[in-house]
């Protein structure tokens, strides 16, 4: 898990929070993240050898029942690559999230490892809800 790029956390205006970074995964695959932290919500593009949007997904919180409602926005219903990892951000997070995802299809391990990445620098940020 080797950092590549330096970060981007300084970029602060009117509340929003940018930060850029990028890390390899297992198996030498490149992958870069962008986090765009707004007020109530954040906004994730994870990329893979470009720098093509991917598939976009919004996620949200609902009440009372504390589930996650996910839809996709841009993208085909046959691949799903993305749609899990907006709706444990929202879990993780409490906040509104919307995600741009390219990654490969089928290929759960790398999106896992995406994930884990994205969490642990979610964390470390401080966007995550205090566990329980």
């Amino acid at each position: 898990m080797e950092q590549i790029k330096t970060e981007n956390d300084g970029c602060q205006s009117d509340g929003v929070q940018l930060t850029c970074f990028s890390e390899e995964s297992d198996g030498d695959v490149l992958l870069h993240f962008q986090i765009i932290r707004l007020r109530k919500q954040i906004y994730v593009w994870i990329g893979c050898n470009s720098a093509s949007f991917g598939h976009l997904y919004a996620a949200l919180p609902t009440r009372p029942s504390n589930a996650v409602g996910v839809t996709s926005l841009i993208g085909g219903s046959s691949d799903n690559t993305g749609f899990g990892i907006a709706r444990r951000l929202v879990l993780k997070t409490g906040l509104n999230v919307v995600l741009a995802c390219n990654l490969p299809k089928n290929n759960p391990m790398l999106e896992a490892s995406a994930e884990k990445k994205l969490l642990h620098k979610l964390i470390s940020l401080g966007y995550t809800k205090p566990q329980i």
